[in-house]
């Protein structure tokens, strides 16, 4: 296993690898940049087949937070952490107080939020063990309070910018009657399900696990596929919501979708997929730039007097800042996905 020659080490910071004998935690920190401020970035529970598939993970999604932030124009820097194991038979309350002292004696160097495999409960639990936790106060909404799980906001900044992509692409404003294919129903891509349904458009969803589709089946009239048929849908937009990695040299050839739009993170497999959807005439959303609701939720709790209209304007801005990808990617014949880099960049590395 490799980490300073690994591809995706990308000049990080620091990567820190914790394990705990008496829990079982084998975990990983990853700083990537902390120029523009402190570094913040959900906590990810997964059963990894191997320490590289983590380690590779872990750099990749810390590299995106930082991209994310910038691009989102928040005063955060970017990081990430991993666990190694099954969220739903690993996870003990004695592994989350080894991991949260992990965190805690990086003195605030990192600081975690839910991610895959985490969750509100979790963070507030570690909460106890560390300070540098994030995610976890009740907030205003629009019926009294809510959780702070950022991901409705995910959801939110999601669907405003399938609307950017549907207005680039399409050159149509309304989504009714959009057929949309939904990768992955956790509490992201059920939200955004929703949303899509409300706008009036048309879903085809797939899940691993069965009740989700259940769900989206009965209240929302959705029709369930097969994961492995997702791809090949005859849909306006493509919306992976699940794992990393979905647009690949297998995958690529089988979408007939015009817009790949999602909440997913590090959706290509490798940069160079970015200009093969080009090349095919497919407008993809650069993933850090349309799912950077979840990190802006999380920035306007820290920043305190939490104002939801102010949040909701800030994630909204994720559909002028598509527009403007989009606009020079199409001036510059690049991919977006390069375009939204240079743009992240002039604004982290300055």
């Amino acid at each position: 296993m490799s980490v300073f020659s690994n591809r995706d080490f990308a000049d990080h910071e620091q990567v820190v690898f914790c394990s705990d004998d008496r829990s079982g935690l084998k975990a990983i920190i990853a700083v990537h940049n902390s120029n523009l401020g402190p570094v913040l970035g959900g906590c990810r529970m997964w059963p990894y087949a191997s320490e590289d598939e983590a380690v590779r993970d872990v750099l990749r999604l810390s590299r995106g937070m930082t991209y994310k932030s910038a691009i989102a124009n928040l005063k955060l820097g970017g990081g990430k952490s991993v666990i190694i194991g099954n969220p739903r038979t690993d996870k003990t309350p004695e592994l989350l107080k080894a991991f949260a002292q992990a965190v805690e004696r990086l003195h605030g160097r990192y600081i975690a939020a839910e991610d895959s495999g985490t969750g509100v409960d979790d963070m507030k639990y570690m909460a106890q063990f560390t300070r540098h936790v994030s995610g976890v106060h009740d907030k205003p909404a629009e019926h009294g309070t809510r959780s702070g799980d950022p991901s409705p906001s995910t959801a939110y900044g999601v669907f405003v910018g399938i609307q950017a992509a549907v207005r680039e692409r399409l050159l149509r404003d309304s989504l009714d009657g959009l057929r949309v294919a939904v990768q992955g129903l956790g509490h992201v891509g059920l939200d955004l399900a929703r949303r899509l349904k409300g706008a009036g458009a048309e879903l085809w969803v797939t899940d691993l696990q069965r009740e989700p589709l259940l769900a989206a089946g009965k209240e929302l009239g959705a029709t369930v596929v097969a994961p492995d048929d997702i791809f090949g849908l005859d849909v306006d937009v493509f919306a992976p919501c699940a794992m990393g990695a979905v647009i690949n040299d297998q995958t690529v050839p089988q979408l007939k979708a015009k817009i790949v739009a999602g909440a997913a993170n590090n959706q290509l497999a490798e940069p160079r997929h970015g200009a093969v959807l080009m090349e095919r005439g497919i407008l993809y959303a650069p993933d850090y730039v349309i799912n950077a609701g979840g990190i802006i939720d999380v920035y306007h709790e820290r920043i305190g007097n939490f104002d939801p209209a102010a949040l909701a304007r800030h994630i909204e801005g994720i559909h002028d800042t598509l527009l403007e990808v989009f606009a020079r990617a199409r001036k510059e014949e690049r991919p977006t996905g390069e375009v939204a880099d240079a743009i992240a960049e002039e604004r982290f590395k300055r």
